[in-house]
């Protein structure tokens, strides 16, 4: 990767990957994009509607990406809100930009998810390739586009790539996600020292730490792509976590952290369609994924972390 460019930079995994990016390959090189500019100077930056196929080809004419990072999306809880919308976002953007990648010919990673799934695929231990059949709209546009990268692949030759995220622990806002409360507990524990959790008890997801996704992202867009035979929508994940799990590895720093319940029917229902756990195995053996943090170690730098953002408010 020479010349990079994100869409929904703004957004939960963007604002953690554009800086690792502009870390490896220069400040210059990674144009980050969104609808809505920053609200501060942190890079170079344009507003962009993915679903605009004029804009986004000008803005590739302008910076002359070697790789676009396509992040922008609506997530789970927010597509059942609002499903029509999030067809265009995730699907019309995504189709927007592989056309626009079909005639400049630049590599193209989306995240995929955990979503994809559905009620009636293995749960434990789900394989790379199995059934699919997700109840949300999130999950059909995953599927779709996980199709839609695999066609414009090996139809156009497109160097399209991506993993099928977790749930995505870090410190910044999540973004109406299923796994939301993986993210809120951690604030919550700081702040208030109490969590009421929107899912119910023994409720089992995979999950993965931040820096984890980031690497993930960037290490199968600078793999050999010789030994890819998925290339697209590869199981990735760290850790299977419940509520309570979360809950415990906190009260080792917080002893007096409180966990309530009050499951949101809505979510549960989702959460509930999906697998306990990843089989991350063709990612392990085609480009060597693995992760470096487990539960006790991302709790350790997470409550460092939002302890550190906290006080720098206060």
């Amino acid at each position: 990767m020479t010349r990079v460019l994100v869409t929904g930079a703004a957004g939960q995994i963007g604002s953690a990957l554009v800086p690792a990016l502009r870390e490896a390959y220069g400040e210059a090189e990674v144009l980050a994009t969104d609808l809505h500019p920053p609200a501060a100077d942190t890079g170079p930056f344009a507003v962009l509607d993915c679903t605009d196929g004029r804009a986004v080809a000008a803005q590739v004419a302008a910076h002359r990406p070697t790789v676009v990072f396509h992040l922008a999306a609506l997530l789970s809880a927010v597509g059942e809100r609002k499903p029509q919308t999030a067809f265009e976002v995730n699907l019309g953007g995504l189709f927007t930009l592989l056309e626009v990648a079909r005639e400049s010919r630049f590599a193209v990673f989306t995240p995929s998810s955990i979503a994809a799934f559905g009620p009636s695929t293995p749960r434990d231990g789900t394989p790379q390739d199995t059934l699919q059949r997700p109840t949300t709209m999130y999950g059909v546009t995953k599927v779709a586009g996980e199709l839609l990268c695999d066609y414009y692949h090996t139809r156009y030759g497109v160097d399209t790539r991506g993993v099928r995220y977790p749930g995505i622990i870090s410190d910044s806002p999540p973004g109406g996600g299923t796994t939301d409360y993986a993210v809120e507990i951690f604030f919550a524990a700081v702040e208030e020292g109490r969590y009421t959790s929107f899912l119910k008890r023994g409720t089992q997801l995979d999950m993965m730490y931040m820096p984890d996704a980031v690497r993930a992202a960037m290490e199968v867009m600078e793999a050999d792509p010789a030994r890819l035979v998925h290339r697209n929508a590869f199981n990735v994940t760290a850790m299977q976590l419940t509520p309570e799990r979360l809950g415990d590895a906190i009260r080792r720093h917080l002893p007096d952290f409180e966990l309530d319940f009050d499951p949101d029917p809505l979510r549960q229902s989702i959460a509930d369609s999906w697998p306990n756990r990843l089989d991350d195995s063709a990612a392990r053996e085609e480009w060597d994924w693995r992760p470096q943090f487990d539960l006790d170690a991302m709790t350790d730098d997470l409550l460092r972390r939002i302890r550190e953002r906290v006080g720098a408010r206060r």
